[in-house]
């Protein structure tokens, strides 16, 4: 088959430089344009300098229509505006990694100028692969919402989401974008551990809408305490209900969900983030204490949390092996 021509928007930041790593050394896909106002003219390896050696695309001012996806890697309500602004043809499909689309209240886009709409189909392949190989457009999930997700979705999937939900879950600074914040800065985040909207992140819509979407009668609170890490990269993230599942039965339906899923990997053995920090996956390790079912999801916040996820989307997409391009390593030390 041909290649795919890609194009991506906001390449500048760190999910924009992830996805170029990826689909650089991808076997089915050319990139056509990289956009960046602040950046156009510049070098990609000037901005990502990791890139020195491997590219000398450019950044550019200027769009083209003559593509076959459109990555969308630009800020929270930037997505849609940009859309919006630049009606591309219904033949473009669109991975949107910030947050715009993901409700389905507001999964569409109409275009003023255009008789045209789009419709976001919510692109976590564990929950809606079927759905996404369909699909025109997707709305990449939130690393949190990815990584708590894949903790609970086998347990609504089999009406077993019957108690509170109870989340500690500790980000890497990454999470936070490249824009520089009080709380982003080497000097206060290294040696330091701190919570930030705890029960109110945004991430928890998408999480429920998710787990209702399995399991209708969900009402349950979700209690979701959120860390900011002193490391670079990933998520761990620690869940705790009550449950009358035996240890036996909670593995046995993890991994049957997961059967044919070949980013998400369960076991009964510790994990750490350092067996994930640069894959594309997520390993659950569960576990029954008492009546307490324990589950504990770890991931990559900018690789299955973001840009690798939105490449696992494209994959599905157009019809390609979903691992394509994909099997990255794992920094070891």
């Amino acid at each position: 088959m041909a290649k795919i021509k890609a194009g991506v928007i906001g390449g500048a930041g760190y999910t924009g430089g992830e996805l170029l790593r990826i689909l650089l050394n991808h076997p089915q896909v050319d990139i056509a344009f990289v956009h960046s106002n602040s950046n156009a003219g510049n070098y990609l390896y000037e901005v990502h300098t990791d890139l020195f050696g491997d590219t000398e695309l450019k950044f550019s001012g200027e769009l083209s229509l003559d593509i076959d996806v459109l990555f969308l890697c630009v800020g929270h309500g930037d997505a849609r505006k940009f859309l919006e602004a630049n009606p591309f043809p219904e033949s473009v499909k669109v991975v949107d990694l910030s947050q715009d689309f993901r409700l389905k209240d507001k999964s569409t886009i109409t275009y003023q100028d255009a008789n045209a709409v789009r419709t976001f189909v919510y692109g976590l392949p564990e929950l809606n692969r079927n759905a996404i190989k369909q699909a025109s457009n997707i709305a990449n999930p939130g690393c949190f919402a990815t990584c708590l997700q894949l903790g609970l979705l086998p347990l609504a999937a089999s009406n077993n989401l019957n108690s509170e939900v109870h989340i500690t879950a500790t980000t890497g600074s990454t999470g936070a974008g490249q824009s520089l914040s009080t709380t982003s800065h080497f000097t206060w985040r290294n040696d330091n551990l701190s919570v930030y909207k705890a029960f109110d992140h945004q991430h928890l819509n998408e999480i429920g809408q998710s787990l209702k979407q399995l399991q209708p009668g969900f009402e349950h609170s979700i209690n979701f305490i959120p860390y900011r890490g002193d490391f670079t990269r990933g998520i761990i993230a620690s869940m705790y209900l009550d449950s009358s599942l035996t240890a036996d039965e909670a593995v046995k339906l993890y991994t049957e969900y997961y059967a044919g899923h070949p980013f998400t990997h369960v076991t009964t053995r510790n994990i750490d983030l350092k067996q994930i920090v640069n894959t594309n996956k997520c390993f659950i390790q569960v576990q029954k204490k008492g009546n307490k079912l324990f589950i504990i999801s770890i991931m990559d916040n900018l690789l299955k949390g973001a840009s690798g996820q939105a490449v696992q989307n494209m994959n599905l997409l157009f019809g390609l092996e979903e691992t394509t391009g994909l099997k990255l390593k794992a920094v070891a030390f």
